[in-house]
């Protein structure tokens, strides 16, 4: 899909039908569980996006709602799924939402701890605060990063990167179209540390999302290859007005990998640094537990 006009043909999608499907030897064994990589890789190299639907690579390739699908998948994945999501470096994705039975709620859960059951207590907590969480705005179907991190602090998995200490956006109307009107002071510690940042923004969420990268990089220098590249905003009750609850979501991407966080507050910038710095957070996590790992 690169190239001028139509583009290329879709080598991801040609080279998994080709040697899954057909039996062709396209690439290497061994290369094929890269394809998923590979792909989004190239795409933020080339600054494109991957459509969410898109053949074996796409976010939605596996993706599964609904709690009598997901109660099947889980049973016998392959009455839903034409191969293994891993055989292309791709991951089944639960959806969370309104139609969710329990068995969708505890798939997802398991990815996060295989140990949780029907009957644990953590199950039923988890089940209840997701439910009051979504009753105030917030909503995981498209936010699996801020639901990890939920269920992660609620199991008392997860040990806060930094605290924020304060911060505060002024923003004013200039006439000058090539200046940045809106200006954020940001103070956070990590540890017994502080550190204070401020930055100018075109919009108060571009400030804030200045500010709090320039706060933390100085302790967590691999942030700077974090950037935002979709922000969306839904306002959820239309009857209220101004003051009506709104939704964030943050998707952002170091280059490799993508994740999505949500927020939702009255204020529309509590619920944008919410979701800013859920999406800081998982970033870290994720990297402390790859080096764990390793």
């Amino acid at each position: 899909g690169v190239g001028e006009r139509c583009g290329n043909a879709n080598l991801s999608t040609i080279i998994a039908g080709l040697q899954l499907k057909l039996g062709y030897d396209c690439v290497p064994e061994e290369s094929m569980p890269r394809m998923t990589k590979v792909a989004r890789y190239i795409a933020e190299i080339a600054n494109m996006a991957i459509a969410d639907g898109m053949p074996y690579v796409g976010k939605s390739a596996f993706a599964h709602k609904g709690g009598m699908h997901v109660d099947g998948v889980r049973k016998k994945s392959m009455s839903f799924e034409h191969i293994d999501p891993e055989s292309v470096g791709n991951a089944r994705n639960i959806l969370l939402s309104e139609v969710s039975g329990r068995t969708a709620i505890l798939s997802k859960l398991n990815q996060v701890d295989p140990t949780l059951t029907k009957e644990s207590r953590e199950t039923q907590e988890l089940i209840d605060l997701l439910k009051d969480l979504e009753f105030k705005g917030f909503q995981f179907e498209a936010a699996e990063a801020s639901f990890e991190l939920i269920v992660l602090k609620h199991l008392k998995k997860f040990k806060s990167f930094f605290e924020i200490e304060h911060y505060k956006i002024i923003g004013e109307r200039l006439e000058k179209a090539d200046t940045k009107p809106s200006n954020a002071l940001i103070k956070v510690r990590v540890g017994e540390n502080y550190e204070i940042a401020a930055a100018e923004g075109h919009g108060p969420v571009n400030a804030i999302d200045k500010a709090l990268r320039k706060a933390l990089e100085v302790f967590y220098p691999s942030l700077k290859k974090v950037r935002l590249i979709d922000y969306k905003v839904r306002v959820m009750n239309t009857n209220a007005a101004t003051a009506a609850t709104t939704r964030v979501l943050i998707e952002s991407t170091d280059g490799e990998e993508t994740w999505t966080t949500v927020g939702a507050s009255e204020d529309i910038i509590s619920a944008s640094v919410t979701a800013l710095l859920d999406s800081m957070e998982y970033k870290l996590f994720k990297e402390n537990e790859q080096v764990k790992v390793n």
